[in-house]
């Protein structure tokens, strides 16, 4: 599954989905007032982008000898 994602997300427009995920999860900060269930949603979207990322990583690393 890792050399999937990696495949997928090698490519250009991969790669834009991928910064784009980034700034609405990883770059996104609530301010003081977030309720919980805001903090928890957003925190819920970071994991899976971060799993994302991670499977990437590892599908590119599994190409290497």
């Amino acid at each position: 599954m890792e050399k999937n994602f990696a495949q997928c997300f090698s490519t250009n427009t991969g790669a834009q989905v991928l910064k784009h995920l980034r700034s609405i999860t990883i770059e996104r900060y609530l301010g003081p007032n977030a309720t919980e269930a805001q903090l928890r949603s957003l925190e819920a979207q970071r994991a899976l982008v971060h799993q994302i990322l991670n499977l990437v990583e590892r599908g590119k690393n599994a190409n290497k000898p």
